[in-house]
């Protein structure tokens, strides 16, 4: 029985909770019901369960900008599109950005090279985003790539705050989330 789901949500909370260096492998065994040393049936180290969780957010939000700017050229509802999507995904998995932001540092080579490599494949697709608007007469901004800073900020942040049954939908959030970053652009469509 493949067990690699259980045993990457236990990591997932553990290190969100105890922090990566703290948390061991016999945590994670206690936490899906199995001994440490049985574990490594099913991972290689605690340091391929990290890596492993940072490279699959960053692929999960790599392709869920892809999609959300698919189909549409204008610059006002790309940047629109692409920061739903940051900003749901960040509500949705909000260990996960937790993880993503707060262990960078735990990993090592060639983790942290590829994680840094996708992380900075992302950023620059909001720095093209907001570049192509201001490109387009669009977006007025200083610099693009402080506004694009900004959006992505914007949607880590909500990982911090948000829950599911809290004051605000997710929808409501979403949507309020996109108005704040036309408006930091300077959007005038």
């Amino acid at each position: 029985m493949d067990r690699s789901g259980d045993i990457r949500e236990a990591a997932l909370e553990l290190f969100t909770g105890k922090g990566f260096e703290a948390t061991t492998m016999a945590d994670i065994g206690a936490a899906v019901g199995m001994r440490g040393p049985s574990l490594y049936k099913h991972v290689d180290s605690k340091q391929d369960l990290l890596a492993g969780i940072m490279v699959a957010t960053m692929k999960e939000l790599l392709a869920g900008h892809d999609n959300a700017v698919a189909g549409t050229t204008d610059p006002v509802e790309r940047l629109r599109r692409a920061t739903e999507a940051h900003v749901r995904y960040h509500a949705r998995h909000r260990l996960e950005a937790f993880v993503g932001n707060r262990e960078i540092r735990s990993l090592v080579e060639p983790h942290r090279t590829e994680v840094l490599k996708l992380r900075a494949k992302y950023e620059n697709r909001f720095r093209e985003l907001v570049r192509a608007g201001v490109d387009a007469g669009v977006f007025t901004v200083g610099s693009v790539r402080l506004a694009s800073y900004a959006i992505l900020d914007l949607g880590m942040g909500v990982s911090a705050w948000y829950r599911e049954h809290g004051e605000h939908t997710e929808d409501t959030v979403v949507w309020q989330y996109s108005e704040f970053a036309l408006r930091l652009v300077g959007a005038h469509p």
